[in-house]
């Protein structure tokens, strides 16, 4: 009986084993294809590599620096957490990103890609070279609130990052320079060209546009295509879109940078690439859905002072104008760059 008793333990002790949770395998991320790519038809970038040679590892390494919480002051917040992958590098369904301590911004975290083309970064277009742009949100009390020094020795301690900064650069010395330069391969490879549109526009087969698709991008030619203007669907220009000023935010735009009061209330174009997915809308993020923003430009212009010019009076649209537009805007979505794995999370 109690060899038979034992048996029955050793039994139900291998079944409990069996049962038991694998742990947690992560995937290796690929990293292939690091090269600087300009489409055909395509400006020359402001930004190139010439200074900042591609690598396989610098990428490898960008990529993990974009995803570290030590560049905030309570090791909680990366870069990745307020740009996010799957809604093409923004926030999604964020108003205002939260920060350190359960800090609230007063702007909605745009999309990141195609950032070589860009000629300033932020809202206001404070910061002017993709290699510094990491540095505003690093230090802003609202967003990481971290000193970059501190970040710096942060991961002096850490051996993983020793050994990636070796592979990178030759030896294991972590400073800024290497840092921003790091992040900017990384933030520089986020390349997005492949959605529906552009895959019309180069003639692929089996590739064509409904009636309401093409009735949507010829009334976006006529109506729309000045401030975003094609292929990247944006002039990079600071404009007054006339909305109406939030009392509870007073942001006054390119003015907090300019000083100007000729700059008041005017923010950067952002690019309509991947626009069906990069909600809510503009810079305070005030519009959930595409149809309200469509809305505004037909009938919710506000003249504050410095409105362009191109929006006096609105934009003339009919019911079935704003469903055509909105069926071409849709076809702006590249799901090819939202599912790259190049860019995931590898943590």
């Amino acid at each position: 009986m109690r060899l038979l008793f034992y048996s029955i333990v050793v039994v139900i002790c291998c079944q409990f084993i069996s049962c038991s949770v694998d742990p947690k395998i992560k995937p290796i991320l690929p990293s292939n294809d690091i090269r600087e790519i300009i489409p055909e038809g395509w400006p020359q970038p402001v930004y190139t590599f010439q200074d900042n040679q591609l690598s396989q590892d610098k990428f490898i390494l960008g990529r993990e620096l974009f995803y570290e919480e030590m560049f905030s002051k309570d090791n909680s917040i990366s870069c990745g957490s307020c740009h996010q992958g799957f809604v093409a590098f923004a926030n999604a369904e964020h108003r205002f990103s939260h920060g350190v301590d359960g800090s609230l911004g007063k702007r909605n975290a745009p999309a990141l890609f195609n950032m070589n083309w860009n000629t300033s970064f932020m809202w206001d277009g404070g910061i002017l070279h993709i290699e510094n742009q990491p540095l505003g949100p690093i230090a802003n009390p609202i967003e990481m609130h971290e000193d970059i020094n501190n970040a710096i020795t942060k991961l002096q301690a850490s051996n993983k990052y020793k050994q990636l900064f070796t592979l990178a650069f030759g030896d294991d010395l972590i400073n800024t320079q290497r840092i921003l330069k790091a992040i900017a391969q990384f933030q520089g490879m986020l390349y997005s060209y492949n959605s529906k549109y552009d895959q019309y526009k180069r003639g692929e087969q089996d590739v064509s546009f409904s009636s309401q698709e093409q009735n949507g991008y010829l009334l976006f030619q006529q109506k729309c295509n000045s401030c975003h203007r094609e292929p990247l669907f944006t002039n990079f220009e600071f404009k007054n879109n006339g909305l109406s000023i939030d009392p509870t935010i007073q942001d006054s735009g390119r003015a907090h940078i300019t000083g100007d009061p000729l700059d008041k209330y005017k923010f950067k174009t952002p690019s309509l690439r991947n626009i069906a997915l990069t909600t809510p809308y503009m810079h305070d993020g005030r519009f959930s859905n595409l149809d309200q923003v469509i809305e505004h430009y037909a009938s919710g212009i506000v003249d504050n002072g410095t409105l362009d010019p191109n929006l006096s009076g609105g934009i003339s649209l009919s019911a079935q104008d704003k469903a055509d537009l909105k069926a071409f805007l849709l076809t702006l979505t590249d799901y090819t760059f939202i599912n790259d794995d190049r860019f995931k999370d590898p943590n």
